[in-house]
């Protein structure tokens, strides 16, 4: 798949009820990833950065990877 078109941004869970979600990818709140302790969620977007999102920061596919693989985003299985 091509992610280099899209960008991700990280938001407080608090601002669910502020996303367009006809400007992101994701279709609902339902179908949000949450931070493990519930905090925090993520939408991707291809093009112009929604109104809603401007001045926050963006990450590309390789940097999002990098934060969603950590132990605030993935719990580690023990062994």
């Amino acid at each position: 798949m091509a992610y280099e078109n899209r960008k991700w941004i990280i938001i407080d869970a608090s601002e669910v009820n502020s996303i367009n979600f006809s400007e992101v990818m994701e279709t609902s709140a339902n179908t949000l990833r949450y931070s493990l302790d519930g905090t925090k969620t993520f939408v991707k977007f291809e093009g112009d950065t929604p109104s809603f999102l401007e001045g926050k920061t963006e990450y590309n596919h390789s940097e999002i990877l990098n934060i969603l693989s950590s132990s605030e985003w993935t719990e580690e299985l023990e062994l």
